[in-house]
């Protein structure tokens, strides 16, 4: 167990305010040659991930920070796509969270009770296809906001293996102030330097990686492409044993022309 440092200890007047925002963003990208395929893939994604599943994603986030769910709201749409948020106030606390302080890939759940208060979670789906081209892509939006001492950031770990991610885009960011005792103000209560210290050395040797940090505004942003590419894990049906070297290789660079646009966040044909 770390043992907090003086200069770590710090008396506050009140509550903490801070709030602490994890915004987590992943995409699923495929290619749906025909129209059949395509709505196929869209029937699956919609499957996988309707609101019951993504309530039990979201329940298991807020295990691991140890919140307890006041309410939860669910909504499946039509033709596609689903919607969760969970408000949730502070749960049971175990222990003092010392660990909140060290710069590390988060816990799986059942491993963990935090603290938690004034606070909630969401996810929302888009799945949709290009009109013509035979892509279709899958990305789901997770915002974990929090108040107090604990970073949500601890259930990045868990989110990241949640789902099946070619391209991550993963924004934190620490608001509002507190104050100690003698009325100065604190506009964060932890050290960071990068978004990438709390994801795992396997999952980072999987993904190419950029940051674009605002250090002093609190404002830290990680976007993340997985590093392999194999044609099978991008067809919906069927293996690509079944086209033809040209068409293996125009589908290919399709797709990866469709990774590197939602990477770079532009258009680059």
């Amino acid at each position: 167990m770390t043992t907090l440092t003086n200069e770590q200890r710090i008396t506050l007047h009140g509550f903490n305010n801070l709030t602490k925002t994890l915004s987590f963003n992943m995409y699923d990208i495929c290619y749906t040659k025909t129209k059949e395929e395509r709505e196929a893939y869209i029937a699956y994604i919609d499957e996988q991930y309707n609101s019951e599943r993504l309530t039990k994603i979201l329940n298991a986030v807020a295990e691991i920070i140890g919140a307890h769910v006041l309410n939860t709201a669910k909504q499946d749409y039509v033709p596609q796509g689903a919607s969760v948020t969970l408000l949730v106030s502070e749960g049971p606390i175990v222990e003092v969270p010392t660990e909140s302080y060290e710069e590390s890939p988060g816990p799986m759940p059942a491993n963990v009770a935090l603290q938690l208060d004034k606070s909630h979670i969401t996810v929302h789906t888009y799945p949709e296809y290009h009109p013509s081209e035979g892509l279709s892509t899958f990305r789901a939006d997770i915002d974990v906001s929090t108040c107090g001492e604990i970073s949500p950031l601890k259930a990045l770990n868990y989110l990241i293996h949640s789902f099946d991610t070619d391209i991550m885009t993963i924004d934190y960011r620490v608001r509002g102030f507190t104050r100690d005792i003698n009325g100065h103000k604190l506009f964060i209560d932890h050290d960071i330097n990068s978004i990438q210290n709390y994801i795992p050395d396997a999952v980072i040797e999987a993904y190419d990686m950029i940051d674009v940090n605002v250090y002093q505004e609190h404002i830290f942003h990680t976007k993340c492409k997985l590093r392999e590419f194999d044609l099978n894990n991008y067809l919906f049906g069927y293996t690509k044993d079944k086209l033809s070297e040209a068409e293996q290789q125009e589908i290919a660079e399709r797709l990866k022309v469709e990774m590197d646009e939602i990477f770079y966040g532009k258009n680059i044909r």
